[in-house]
């Protein structure tokens, strides 16, 4: 009996074929193979990006070996891994320079490795997607690590008026002085008489986790963004929609990051036909 021929893959990966990895532990909750690989497909680039779980003590090795593959053109990074590369890197952006942080490096043609951080950018766009203009806005930023340190460093250079940090031991202060900018304070978390309050902790991953910040206090007319990326609305994003507060969930943030990605990949042009309409990464997103 003749063996009926193999359907062909819609994703044809040969020896030409770039590769990218998203390196993390675990990585069973990436969204970013299925969004790219699709960009890839629909604009007909020879590329793929596919996850590898690495645990945190072999990642360095791990890291080192695969860039230096002829057919390896870079990393996407994600918890815990995103400081993790910084003593490899010949340089880092702004934003990841000042969060000790990166979630994407790739190889120059010297072999030297470049890291970028867009978590910050993200975060920018997502807000004026919601029509928020952060320039002049009063801000509270909740949490102060590696997405944080990104979003306090974009607040700033988009001209919010002020900027307040709130985080457990001493990484608000810390994060204050690295920054340098006399709009930055650290009062604690209290958020009366602020426009705007970013929640970037991880408080909202567990159900039973406590408020990052007490609601009650959130003055009528403010905004609040949790960059948390769950299907279902975080305590925070509940708390608000009981007062009226408008609340906005992080997935907007996610989507559009993605042009970034691809910009730092050397996609240019792909990356403003991507962005001039971010529809389909958002479809892809609530679908998953």
């Amino acid at each position: 009996m003749p063996i009926p021929p193999v359907s062909p893959s819609p994703l044809a990966i040969s020896g030409h074929t770039r590769v990218f990895m998203v390196a993390g532990d675990p990585v069973s909750q990436v969204q970013a193979p299925a969004i790219f690989n699709r960009i890839f497909q629909r604009h007909g680039v020879d590329a793929v990006l596919v996850p590898a779980q690495v645990a945190p003590e072999r990642f360095v090795d791990f890291a080192r070996t695969i860039m230096a593959a002829g057919n390896i053109d870079g990393l996407w990074l994600t918890i815990p891994h995103k400081t993790t590369l910084l003593p490899l890197l010949g340089h880092v952006d702004t934003a990841g320079h000042m969060a000790q942080s990166v979630n994407a490096v790739r190889r120059h043609a010297d072999g030297t490795l470049e890291g970028g951080l867009f978590d910050g950018s993200g975060l920018v766009s997502a807000l004026r997607h919601f029509g928020l203009e952060p320039r002049g806005r009063r801000v509270l930023l909740l949490g102060t690590g590696g997405a944080g340190a990104a979003i306090a460093t974009a607040l700033l250079d988009q001209g919010v008026a002020e900027l307040a940090l709130h985080d457990l031991g001493p990484r608000a202060a810390q994060l204050a002085q690295r920054l340098g900018d006399a709009r930055v304070s650290v009062p604690g978390a209290d958020p009366a008489g602020f426009e705007l309050i970013i929640n970037a902790t991880p408080l909202g991953l567990q159900a039973d986790d406590a408020l990052p910040v007490d609601v009650s206090r959130i003055d009528p007319g403010a905004r609040v963004f949790d960059i948390l990326m769950k299907h279902r609305p975080t305590p925070l994003l509940r708390a608000c929609a009981e007062r009226g507060i408008q609340a906005h969930p992080g997935f907007e943030m996610l989507v559009q990051q993605v042009p970034d990605y691809l910009r730092f990949f050397r996609m240019e042009a792909i990356a403003d036909t991507v962005q001039a309409d971010l529809s389909e990464v958002r479809r892809h997103l609530q679908a998953s």
